[in-house]
């Protein structure tokens, strides 16, 4: 009897034992919160829990946590979302910086000038609902879910997952998990202010950590047996650290959240805290020591962790997914949603996308980089679908098309030459039909200009395009410039001060060659004047005018400028080509016979460290036919852009120091970007000019002119503020230029 009573207890402990839940069957939950750049401590804690063998049965997340859990439950590892968000440009993402090369010429050239750019729209002006658009930031998580983009639940990832956003019009939380995953991810994380909200299943969505930063108590009811929690919100601070009006908000907006994770925390089985009191939500060029902080983290909560490894391989583990670098796709149809106002081909010519062809991805990327540089949409949102019974996607599109038609933008200025200056600007869109644009530019100072321009942007067909300016200075110059030698010796003068109006107006159409390449033909009207009243008239009291003509000419271009920014290159490649035929000029130019003038420039920019970049240019003019027309030649001095006619700058001399009718100059720059906007540099030029160089073969030979600066420059929102003192051998002398805002 006793070893029957024995066996039965023995029986009843093994039965009991075999009801309690084994290792393998434990289910475990991540829940990841929300905190903008801190975040980024998810992947440090990440890293440990893969190095230990952790196997995560769901992942919920917030905001950065949101970004973070959909990738890690796409298949990527701690250790690559690690190398992953230390390459990202976090300044591109925040700010919606989009490549330069991604403008159009016309797009680029109206918008490198201006210091504030405003909505203004029935006589108001409007605030942007948000800094950014969010489309780098969607772009980039795009592409790297792409593997796992036929994924419409998002149970049927290799994680299990779903984020929480929330419904700016109800103030309701939602839960996302089913749709696009990149798109749920950049709702979720949609930093009030800092982006904008995002449209899904007509629900206008915001950050997630508005209503519920912690999303446990919805993972619990995944059925997870035990949670692992990440908790990288703000504390309250007190009032020494109250400095500020954001710093005040914020922590306004921690109140609720605060108070809500008091009631969560104690519900976290294994509740992991990185210290992130330094850091703030934008605090991204701070990544490698918020990762490192959630590392430690994760390893002061290391035997908590090691208790959950399991003892069993679970039999059904679904296999790790190896995610390949996608470098080029196959995109064989097109479909657009949202579009009204721009043509299928407008748009098609935008993104540079030619069907059932392989393109790189980098070049698609590059593609939605122009349509959106284009400021005629909101968002651009796409997913891709694999094409049935064929290799390659459907890519399908949804245009969100910007309700702000008209902008107010202003800008300051001064230089040497045109003085100090106010720039006010008004940009309307479908100024006459859906796909142009109209920009007239008033520039107030020391010397009135205005600049107009009006573009219908046709994509891949012959845009077409009017321009019209005038521009105006005063300038002391060398009389020989203007008079021939004898007849400046017998007046007896040195320097002639002179004024100088030029109206240019043009009409040309433009279209694309080989993608890159801008090529424009059209017609221009020039009215020329050159008047003093250093030097009177014979006829009357009134100053000496010395070019007063209209010309009218046709011209050619073509150019290409991949320089990733326009003052301070640091890649890129530049070329403009330029020929002009004269026609006709009115009756003042009495001597006047046709002729042309062509030119050139060519420039280079590269580096070798983040600190260091060279700018090689080389550039070439010359005139054919008549020589008779003189006041059209080339002129040299100076430094700038968007100097009048056929003016060249040219380091270690003062503005229209010299002339020719052909030329050919070299010039190298060194910039050293000593700390973040701050640049000295150092830079040379060296040129042949004179009458006809090519012809006589003086191009080829020693230098003539020459010229050397050092500069000290600071890229501000104006613009660059920038000084340089610059250095003549020949002349041994020296002149400084002083430079505030942006050309134009």
């Amino acid at each position: 009897m006793k070893y029957v009573l024995t066996l039965i207890l023995i029986f009843i402990c093994f039965e009991g034992s075999s009801q309690e839940p084994k290792n393998d069957d434990v289910k475990i939950g991540l829940v990841l919160s929300g905190g903008g750049a801190k975040g980024l401590a998810h992947v440090g804690v990440l890293k440990i829990i893969d190095s230990l063998g952790l196997k995560v049965d769901y992942v919920a997340g917030t905001s950065m946590g949101a970004i973070v859990g959909a990738l890690y439950a796409s298949g990527y590892s701690g250790n690559q979302l690690d190398s992953i968000f230390k390459n990202v440009n976090f300044d591109n993402i925040i700010n919606d910086n989009l490549p330069r090369a991604s403008k159009a010429f016309y797009e680029r050239d109206n918008n490198e000038k201006y210091a504030v750019k405003l909505p203004f729209n029935d006589f108001k002006i409007k605030l942007p609902s948000a800094l950014s658009r969010g489309q780098n930031a969607y772009n980039l998580l795009s592409k790297l879910t792409l593997h796992v983009n036929e994924i419409k639940n998002f149970s049927e990832l290799p994680i299990p997952f779903f984020c929480i956003a929330t419904d700016i019009e109800t103030g309701e939380a939602v839960m996302l998990e089913k749709g696009n995953l990149a798109q749920s991810a950049i709702a979720s994380g949609a930093l009030p202010s800092i982006f904008q909200p995002v449209v899904i299943n007509d629900q206008m969505l915001t950050d997630g950590g508005v209503v519920n930063n912690y999303p446990i108590d919805e993972l619990k009811a995944k059925g997870m047996d035990v949670i692992i929690g990440i908790d990288v919100q703000d504390g309250l601070v007190n009032r020494e650290k109250l400095a500020s009006a954001p710093e005040v908000l914020f922590q306004i907006n921690n109140f609720r959240t605060i108070k809500s994770m008091k009631l969560k925390a104690p519900k976290t089985d294994i509740y992991i805290k990185p210290d992130v009191k330094e850091f703030n939500v934008v605090s991204f060029s701070e990544v490698v020591k918020i990762i490192e902080n959630g590392k430690q983290a994760a390893i002061n909560k290391l035997e908590d962790l090691q208790a959950l490894i399991k003892t069993n391989v679970k039999e059904e583990v679904k296999p790790k997914i190896k995610i390949q670098p996608q470098d080029s796709i196959i995109i064989n149809s097109l479909s657009i949603s949202g579009r009204n106002s721009y043509t299928r081909s407008y748009i098609l010519g935008k993104l540079k996308l030619k069907l059932n062809k392989k393109i790189s991805y980098k070049d698609f990327n590059e593609g939605v980089n122009n349509l959106v540089a284009t400021n005629n949409f909101d968002a651009f949102q796409y997913e891709f679908k694999k094409t049935k019974e064929k290799e390659g996607y459907d890519l399908f599109a949804t245009l969100t098309e910007t309700e702000n038609t008209l902008f107010l933008k202003a800008g300051i200025h001064y230089d040497d030459l045109y003085k100090s200056a106010l720039l006010v600007n008004v940009t309307k869109n479908h100024f006459l039909f859906n796909n142009d644009v109209a920009s007239l530019d008033i520039i107030l100072g020391d010397n009135v200009r205005y600049n107009f321009e009006y573009f219908i942007d046709k994509g891949f067909y012959w845009s077409i395009g009017l321009k019209s300016r005038y521009q105006q200075f005063n300038k002391n110059i060398n009389a020989k410039l203007l008079l021939d030698d004898d007849d400046a010796t017998v007046i007896g003068l040195n320097k002639i001060d002179v004024e100088l109006q030029d109206q240019t107006n043009q009409f040309y159409l433009q279209t694309l060659f080989r993608k890159d390449f801008a090529l424009s033909l059209g017609a221009e009207h020039k009215r020329w004047e050159i008047k003093s009243e250093t030097i009177l008239s014979i006829d009357s009291d009134e100053g000496f005018i010395f070019e007063n003509t209209d010309y009218f000419s046709v011209f050619g271009s073509l150019k290409l400028d991949t320089y990733d920014d326009k003052y301070f290159p640091t890649k890129g490649f530049y070329f403009n080509g330029d020929m002009h035929l004269y026609l006709y000029a009115s009756r003042f130019n009495e001597n006047f016979d046709r002729f042309s003038i062509a030119k050139a420039d060519i420039g280079y920019a590269f580096s070798f460290s983040d600190k260091l970049a060279f700018n090689l240019q080389t550039s070439t003019g010359f005139k054919l036919g008549d020589k008779s027309t003189q006041s059209l030649d080339f002129t040299f001095g100076g430094y700038g852009n968007n100097l009048i006619n056929n003016s060249v700058p040219f380091l270690g001399y003062d503005f229209l120091s010299f002339t020719g009718n052909s030329y050919i100059k070299a010039s190298a720059s060194v910039d050293y970007n000593i700390f973040k906007h701050h640049h000295i540099t150092l830079e040379g030029n060296w040129a042949n000019v004179d009458d006809d160089i090519f012809e006589t073969g003086e191009w080829f030979s020693f230098s003539d002119y020459n010229g050397y600066a050092l500069g000290y420059a600071i890229d501000t929102f104006v613009g660059p503020i920038q000084g340089k003192f610059s250095y003549s051998p020949e002349q041994k002398k020296s002149v400084w230029f002083f430079n505030i805002g942006f050309w134009f």
